[in-house]
């Protein structure tokens, strides 16, 4: 008996659980999209490059909780499974250091390679537009599916909506969790991840900000909870960059338990101690009629120094021969730990993905609901969320493999 699957999300998950479970012999496949197309966030994704992967790929680039599903999933679907996949496609992909893009440059090469795909064999993957999904209700060994537009039968659902993160266009609201905790699962609390962080500090720049390399040390008191190093945005508003949206979701579950969390910077973060007191000795030797501004010219970005000088109450035009060695240490030593305190991260209309959501303890190893079989939850949708650079992506297609495979038999 052909088994009728219906997939409720339009996105990267959906559109690829549709194709493998058709190319697992499903012929009889419905896809629920609220939306206007398929793909929609998907083609935002990478700044509108697709990084679709990553060959440096393991678990432990994921949320703690996920580590060892992700594995277990990358064991059934890895990423040489994806390039093969994609090729499958016609689509040639390129790495730049290990991060994946179509050759193209253009993610809308990789959304109309899956959408294509699924109009070419639109007598057995059936797209409805425009709809959304209301209730699921399990009855007589299948399930009846409810949407604003009326109610339809079936035998497996697959569950693809996404979190709340991104932008309204791409109508990333959520609406899953509330069916899924209908249904008895455990939805983890979410939060914004990889996303910008601001802060009250007076001294941040006031104009587009500045970008530059740092080491940044995330605090609770004295306890690192996170460590990024890379390139680092200050603007007026706050910090972001790939160091600080890879730590952001990190934070933002501290700051909802009400913790106190702090930012400390290193702006030389490829010199070790040694190279450093080195330099600051050297610093400390230069001849001494010169202003404090001057002084400090050779250690940063202008905007990093005026940062620095302000918090300290330095007047860039104070002769540098009016202050003591010891307080010269202390501004220089302001480049190695510069801290700011961090008020709140990114909205959900930032942020890249969502941390947190359908457990996956509810989940067996081909993302399906324990509790009612039938039932598989995928994606963005699962608390499992990745660092930048591909990881979410890859998600997305394994557990789309696993679910659509599962689906199909």
């Amino acid at each position: 008996m052909n088994k009728k699957i219906v997939i409720i999300g339009g996105g990267a998950a959906g559109m690829s659980a549709a194709i493998f479970a058709f190319r697992n012999g499903a012929r009889d496949i419905c896809i629920i999209e609220k939306g206007d197309s398929l793909g929609k966030k998907l083609s935002m994704t990478g700044n509108g490059r697709c990084n679709l992967s990553n060959l440096n790929m393991d678990g432990d680039m994921f949320n703690a909780a996920a580590r060892d599903r992700v594995n277990a999933a990358l064991a059934a679907f890895d990423v040489k499974d994806t390039l093969t996949f994609f090729r499958s496609l016609g689509v040639v992909i390129k790495s730049e250091d290990g991060y994946l893009y179509p050759v193209s440059g253009q993610a809308r090469t990789i959304v109309d390679a899956l959408s294509d795909e699924i109009f070419r064999n639109k007598e057995y993957i059936k797209v409805r537009f425009h709809e959304q999904l209301k209730e699921i209700t399990p009855k007589d060994n299948g399930f009846v599916v409810r949407t604003d537009k009326g109610e339809m039968s079936c035998d497996s659902v697959i569950l693809a909506t996404g979190g709340l993160a991104g932008p309204k266009s791409t109508l990333s609201t959520g609406d899953a969790y509330y069916i899924c905790k209908k249904l008895g699962m455990n939805v983890k609390e979410t939060f914004p991840a990889l996303v910008y962080i601001t802060s009250d500090l007076p001294e941040l720049p006031k104009d587009n900000g500045v970008r530059i390399d740092a080491k940044i040390d995330f605090l609770i008191g004295s306890e690192v909870i996170a460590s990024e190093t890379g390139e680092v945005q200050f603007t007026k508003k706050g910090i972001s960059g790939i160091p600080v949206m890879q730590a952001s979701s990190e934070i933002a579950r501290h700051l909802a338990a009400g913790r106190v969390v702090d930012a400390v910077f290193d702006f030389f973060p490829q010199m070790d101690d040694e190279s450093y007191d080195k330099m600051v000795a050297d610093m400390l030797s230069l001849e001494k009629n010169r202003t404090v501004g001057d002084f400090v010219k050779g250690l940063s970005n202008m905007s990093i120094n005026d940062m620095i000088l302000s918090r300290m109450k330095f007047n860039p035009e104070m002769k540098v021969k009016n202050i003591s060695d010891s307080m010269l240490k202390s501004i220089i030593d302001n480049y190695r730990h510069f801290k700011i305190g961090i008020a709140a991260v990114g909205d959900y209309q930032a942020a890249q993905v969502t941390a947190g959501g359908i457990s996956l303890g509810d989940l067996d190893e081909n993302m399906q609901y324990k509790k009612i079989k039938g039932i598989y939850v995928i994606g963005e949708l699962c608390d499992v969320n990745g660092r930048c650079g591909g990881y979410n992506l890859q998600w997305a297609w394994s557990s789309a493999y696993l679910a659509g495979m599962d689906a199909a038999k």
